[in-house]
C-alpha cells in the first residue's frame, strides 16, 4: 500500500533515468490498484516492462465492494497477478482454497498469476517448510488443467524473511526452488522446466546478484527495497 497516482509518476520518471532498456530480462511493476492506470500511461513507450495488480478478486463482478475482478485489471492494462502473497494470507486470512480459485480467475482474464508460497518463521523451526510449501503449491494449482501449468509463476517467499532483513541464504533459497521444481515435474512432466521460480524476501541491492546466482533461483519478488527508484534500479540490473 504505497504510491497513489502522484507518486507512482513520479517514481517512474526517476526510475526510468536509471534503468534503459535491457533485452535479457523481463521486469514487472505491482502498483496498488489505485495507480495502476498512472503507471500503464507511464510505461507507454517501455513495452520492456509489464505491469500486474498485486490481488484479485476470483469473481468475475458482484456484490464485493472494495474488490476489483481480474478482467477489471486487465482492462486497465495489467498482464499479471500477485496470487497468495504473504501479506493476503497472514495479514487477510486468504486460504489455501482462496488462492487456487484466483489462479483460475486469473487465467479466466487473460492474465498471468504468480502464485506465492512460503513458511512461517515457527514452520520453518518445526521442520514443516517442505510441508507448508507443497501444500501451498498443490492448492494454488489445484483449479487449472495441466497444459496451464507451465504458464504460472511460482514465487517461494519465507514468511520469515519479509520485511525482517533476514533473508534465506542461496542455499536456503535453491534447496525449497528444488522441491518445487520437483514438484512440477509431477504436474507437469513436459515442460516443467520452463516456469520460473522466483524469490522473495528481505531482497536487496546487496543480495540480489548472489540470490540470482544460486542455482534455481530464476528471478526475484522484491517489496520494500522497490519504493527507491535508484535502488530498484540497481537491483533489475543486477
Amino acid at each position: 500500500m504505497n504510491h497513489g497516482p502522484t507518486d507512482a509518476r513520479e517514481f517512474l520518471l526517476s526510475f526510468l533515468q536509471y534503468y534503459p532498456r535491457h533485452s535479457d530480462r523481463q521486469v514487472i511493476l505491482f502498483p496498488s490498484s489505485i495507480a495502476l492506470a498512472a503507471v500503464v500511461e507511464g510505461l507507454k513507450s517501455r513495452s520492456d516492462i509489464r505491469v500486474g495488480v498485486q490481488n484479485i478478486h476470483w469473481e468475475a463482478k458482484g456484490a464485493f465492494t472494495g474488490e476489483i475482478s481480474g478482467s477489471m485489471a486487465r482492462d486497465a492494462g495489467a498482464h499479471y497477478a500477485l496470487v497468495g502473497h504473504s501479506e493476503r494470507r497472514h495479514v487477510f486470512d486468504e486460504s489455501d482454497e482462496e488462492t487456487g480459485k484466483k489462479v483460475v480467475a486469473s487465467f479466466r482474464a487473460g492474465l498471468t498469476p504468480i502464485l506465492c508460497v512460503g513458511e512461517k518463521l515457527e514452520e520453518r523451526e518445526s521442520g514443516e517448510t517442505d510441508i507448508v510449501v507443497l501444500r501451498q503449491l498443490r492448492a494454488g494449482l489445484s483449479g487449472i488443467e495441466p497444459s496451464q501449468i507451465p504458464h504460472v509463476l511460482i514465487a517461494y517467499e519465507p514468511v520469515w524473511a519479509i520485511g525482517t532483513g533476514k533473508n534465506a541464504t542461496p542455499d536456503d533459497a535453491s534447496r525449497v526452488h528444488r522441491l518445487i521444481r520437483y514438484e512440477l515435474k509431477l504436474m507437469a512432466p513436459e515442460r516443467y522446466s520452463a516456469i520460473p521460480i522466483l524469490y522473495g524476501g528481505s531482497v536487496n541491492r546487496g543480495n540480489a546478484a548472489q540470490l540470482l546466482g544460486a542455482p534455481e533461483v530464476e528471478g526475484l519478488l522484491v517489496g520494500g527495497a522497490s519504493l527507491d527508484p535508484e535502488a530498484w534500479s540497481s537491483i533489475v540490473r543486477a
